[in-house]
């Protein structure tokens, strides 16, 4: 929301400066972007009257004026159809930087003829990208005066970044508002709205369609004839351009004006461009289309609300009207639409069209419902004002919405909601300064809010202005009290997990990755699909169109991009939600990694090989230990779901329930993604890891023994179907005390072995604390392990 400081003192008697106007206006909640000084931006540009403009003497389009700077006579070569002796233009010297261009001026000859300076344009100047002709000043600019004051640019202009629940400051006159409330003024008296006389019934009505879905509910209009809609007044002209806004003629001007300047959009049509004597706000209807001001041409659906006539639409209610029955020059005949609209409606109507509007800005946000009929009069003083002629009477159509409903507001509540002591006087006299009705209920207040607050509905609302009217630098800060002896934990161990994960899995050697929530519907077919409740209505890319059902699918469009240029051996991981359905319960948080070519490149350390289902199962392992899961007692099973290679892939149980898979990515997959690479890849499922059932449990403590370890090797021969993981448990479990490491080195299978049989070799580690191990204790050790091995897969030791 843009303005300049003198067209906000058009409603805020003041005598405060600038910078505390800015100051105020973010203490109270609107937080001032920009303060744009466009007289220092401007202050090399002079005041300059062309003494003389003869013909080049070697190009048809060019004249060499003699132009009067203030501080003597110079000569410039300059190409404007409109220079001409006698003018008052705007001149910069050499050494200049134009704004608009980034040129920066130097002496030249142009066509053989000397010219030091420029007569500018307003795009040379960055006012605007007309081009067409050099700037006309009038007559009574004062040579060598900077032209920022002369052209009425010496205005610093605000710019304000409003919150979508203030639609009252969406006009120049409720910023004011709240300024006054704020104790920087005083609010002028709103003159705008004094009622304008008709002199004749208007010849076109309104009609509003009695239709579900119809977004109008009530609409205001007057006719107006003998204009002239000649250019504004420069004072007009002036304060669109500084808002970035290009003045095109007195009607159109007008419009832009009161939609700054009140917050009230509204619209002319040319009358005598219109077909028949009703206008109508209906649904749209199927087929339809209009060619919009901006100079689209926009479908239109039964889900709009537009303007009509006998012969076609005219205007898409609330967002743009159309070209054909645009006001022109030769406008003579005009109707005014001053109307409301829903928001949630015009909001949508937008999305849809993809078009965005001053009108739609504000309509979106909630107009005063009040101003459909103030609005009227409002624009018919600036019409007769600006271009004169006659305006009809009042027309009308649908009902005006109920008023706001009273508030009750508790005195007390300001201080023990908003944290502040506040007297009930400065309490209510802060609500009456913004506009709204107080009236004593007993000890308390009853408070209706005004027209122009939708965004208002209970007790909490009214203290929030009080309290940022009052001054949010007035709260005292207050610590929170102390309820335990000690501080909790910020996080939960659940919340916890995340980052330990993270952190593990990056110590790995894997990089980080934050993609999106969403992902496109192809590419969730491939990883179970989604049911049609995670589909998205108003997705932000065709592309994005689904909740994930997998992190994996963005994983791999980020590796199919790195390969593409040139990083052919990386890892990466996210940790993140994925969705099974639109329920809280659906919503899963899960650690998904992805290896990519080889692991070992230029790595001394180890040989180069491929990444393997191991890697990734290792990946997984790594950051189950980080968060104390039992690794121990889990089991792979190699069930993996279809976008896994099956028999290179599994699955990490504790009992039923999974915590994890692995494995190569299936072919079929990686085909659809267009990669080539092989890749590896683990989902870890974080909400399923139970937590440590003892308190404070978590990674043991490291015990360091000062005893030798001992290690002893087995070979047994077991069925082929037997698990490696079943032996590895059986051998741990013979002395939890002493054996602290099993790991499997060998698997054999050929010569010397019956078919249907392997033979697993595993090293078992027993670790002393408190005595070496006797050769007795160490062989009754081992008989325990070759006979808990034995009693639990069925295996034979190898002699």
């Amino acid at each position: 929301m843009k303005f300049t400081l003198a067209w906000l003192k058009d409603h805020l008697e003041t005598d405060v400066g600038l910078e505390r106007i800015v100051a105020t206006l973010t203490a109270i909640g609107l937080e001032v972007d920009t303060v744009e000084d466009r007289a220092a931006a401007l202050a090399p540009f002079r005041v300059a009257r062309v003494v003389s403009a003869e013909p080049h003497p070697n190009a048809d389009r060019l004249r060499v004026c003699v132009v009067d700077t203030g501080e003597g006579e110079t000569q410039v070569v300059c190409g404007a159809p409109n220079a001409r002796a006698g003018m008052k233009g705007v001149f910069a010297a050499p050494g200049v930087t134009l704004p608009g261009t980034g040129l920066e001026l130097k002496p030249a000859k142009i066509r053989g003829v000397e010219s030091r300076g420029m007569l500018c344009s307003e795009r040379e100047m960055g006012l605007s990208d007309e081009h067409e002709g050099i700037i006309e000043l009038a007559e009574d600019a004062q040579v060598g005066a900077p032209v920022a004051a002369s052209m009425g640019l010496d205005d610093p202009v605000i710019d304000v970044e409003l919150t979508p629940n203030r639609p009252d400051c969406t006009g120049v006159r409720g910023i004011a508002r709240d300024l006054a409330a704020a104790g920087l003024g005083t609010l002028k008296p709103f003159a705008a709205a004094e009622p304008v006389k008709g002199t004749f019934d208007s010849p076109i009505r309104w009609v509003i369609a009695d239709e579900p879905d119809n977004a109008c509910p009530y609409v205001v209009g007057r006719a107006f004839r003998n204009l002239t809609n000649g250019p504004s007044p420069a004072w007009a002209q002036q304060r669109l351009r500084a808002i970035g806004l290009r003045p095109i003629s007195a009607l159109v001007d007008i419009t832009n004006y009161v939609t700054i300047d009140l917050g009230r959009p509204l619209h002319v049509f040319d009358a005598a461009k219109l077909a028949g004597g009703d206008l109508t706000m209906r649904r749209g209807r199927a087929g339809e289309e209009m060619l919009a001001l901006n100079g689209k041409t926009y479908a239109l659906d039964p889900s709009m609300t537009v303007i009509a006539d006998a012969e076609g639409v005219h205007g898409i209610g609330g967002v743009m009207g159309g070209e054909e029955t645009g006001c022109t020059e030769v406008t003579t005949e005009m109707f005014l639409e001053v109307a409301l609209f829903d928001p949630v409606k015009i909001a949508a109507t937008g999305r849809e069209l993809n078009l965005q509007s001053d009108a739609r800005y504000r309509f979106e946000r909630g107009v005063d419902p009040a101003s459909a009929d103030w609005g009227a009069e409002a624009a018919a003083r600036l019409v007769k004002k600006f271009c004169g002629g006659e305006a009809s009477h009042v027309v009308r159509a649908g009902v005006l919405p109920d008023g706001r409903p009273a508030v009750p507001l508790r005195r007390d509540r300001v201080r023990s909601l908003g944290g502040v002591d506040v007297p009930p006087e400065r309490q209510q006299e802060i609500l009456e300064a913004l506009g709204f009705e107080v009236r004593a209920n007993g000890a308390d207040f009853r408070v209706t809010p005004p027209t122009w607050r939708p965004d208002l509905e209970g007790e909490a609302d009214l203290i929030e202005e009080i309290v940022r009217i009052h001054g949010l630098d007035n709260v005292p800060a207050v610590p929170l009290p102390i309820l335990t002896p000690l501080p909790r934990p910020a996080l939960t161990p659940e919340q916890l997990r995340a980052s330990q994960v993270k952190r593990a899995i990056a110590a790995r050697g894997l990089d980080e990755a934050v993609t999106w929530s969403f992902t496109s519907s192809r590419a969730a077919e491939l990883f179970g699909g989604v049911p049609d409740a995670l589909r998205l209505a108003n997705p932000i890319s065709a592309e994005l169109d689904v909740m994930r059902p997998s992190i994996l699918p963005n994983l791999i469009h980020a590796a199919g991009r790195n390969l593409a240029r040139g990083f052919l051996d990386f890892a990466i991981f996210e940790v993140g939600p994925q969705y099974v359905d639109d329920t809280p319960e659906g919503q899963r948080t899960v650690a998904a990694g992805l290896r990519v070519g080889r692991i070992g490149v230029n790595d001394w350390s180890q040989p180069e090989r491929p990444a393997d289902l191991f890697d990734v199962k290792a990946d997984a392992m790594a950051a189950l230990e980080a968060v104390a899961a039992p690794v121990d007692k889990l089991q792979a099973t190699a069930d993996a779901p279809a976008w896994y290679h099956p028999g290179r892939s599994g699955a990490l149980r504790l009992g039923p329930k999974v915590l994890a898979w692995f494995g190569d990515l299936h072919p079929r997959v990686a085909a659809a993604f267009e990669v080539k690479t092989p890749m590896a890849a683990f989902e870890l499922f974080l909400d399923a890891i139970p937590l440590p059932k003892a308190k404070g449990a978590g990674r043991p403590p490291l015990v360091l023994s000062a005893l030798q370890p001992v290690r002893r090797d087995f070979a047994f021969l077991l069925d082929q179907a037997v698990p490696s993981v079943e032996v590895v448990r059986a051998a741990r479990a013979a002395d939890k005390r002493l054996i602290t490491h099993v790991a499997v080195f060998d698997l054999y299978e050929g010569k010397g072995v019956e078919k249907g049989k392997k033979s697993l070799a595993i090293a078992v580690t027993l670790q002393p604390t408190e005595a070496t191990l006797t050769d007795e204790e160490i062989e009754a050790v081992a008989a325990k392990v070759v006979a808990n091995v034995s009693k639990q897969t069925g295996g034979v030791l190898r002699r």
